[in-house]
């Protein structure tokens, strides 16, 4: 990428008691990066996101944790966009996916909200499905036995379990990697290194 500015928004909900969710990776994620590049982050309420800044190769990364709840993620992206005045293409979706096994990451330059309430409320506000998304895995939720129904909703607002995290830190680490070589190498390697990427669960 040419600009100057990569726009790294991690959905999530807001609040103690989602800390540990798998519905927050992105939160998690964006967590990690700052701290390796020592960055703190400070609430934002005219961008209604947390929101932390650092510099890396001549670039400034720009990460935002909404301070919406997710069903209302759009409402943080639109105030951002609006802020900043980027091109949507400086601008990176992190979010968690239950249609993918835990340990696999999934980039993708456009598409559907796949069910998910936080690419849906973004994609109504920005009446747009071409943004940049990357998706973590946090696999399929369990099948109630009585109900024959995946238990959605408990499984995404679940906590995340030890065993979890140890898979999830190899992602983070290969996820941060990709992502700090958005300012130097061309997109199209970073999408093929994140989506060929696939850490087996411990």
């Amino acid at each position: 990428m040419n600009s100057n500015e990569i726009l790294i928004i991690g959905l999530g909900n807001p609040g103690k008691e989602y800390i540990k969710n798998r519905h927050n990776i992105g939160f998690l994620l964006l967590e990690n990066f700052s701290e390796k590049y020592d960055a703190k982050f400070t609430l934002k309420k005219k961008l209604k996101s947390y929101y932390a800044e650092f510099k890396l190769n001549d670039c400034i990364y720009r990460l935002f944790m909404p301070s919406t709840y997710m069903n209302n993620s759009g409402d943080a992206v639109r105030a951002i966009l609006d802020w900043y005045k980027v091109n949507l293409n400086q601008l990176f979706i992190i979010v968690d996916d239950i249609d993918l096994p835990l340990g696999k990451i999934r980039f993708r330059k456009k598409g559907s909200s796949g069910g998910h309430n936080g690419l849906k409320d973004i994609i109504n506000k920005l009446q747009t499905e071409n943004f940049n998304r990357i998706k973590i895995g946090i696999g399929s939720p369990p099948v109630n036995e009585k109900t024959k129904k995946f238990n959605t909703i408990s499984h995404v607002l679940g906590n995340i379990s030890s065993k979890e995290n140890l898979t999830l830190d190899k992602v983070y680490k290969q996820l941060i990697e990709s992502l700090e070589e958005l300012a130097t190498r061309n997109e199209d390697y970073i999408i093929n290194e994140l989506n060929s990427f696939y850490t087996e669960k411990n």
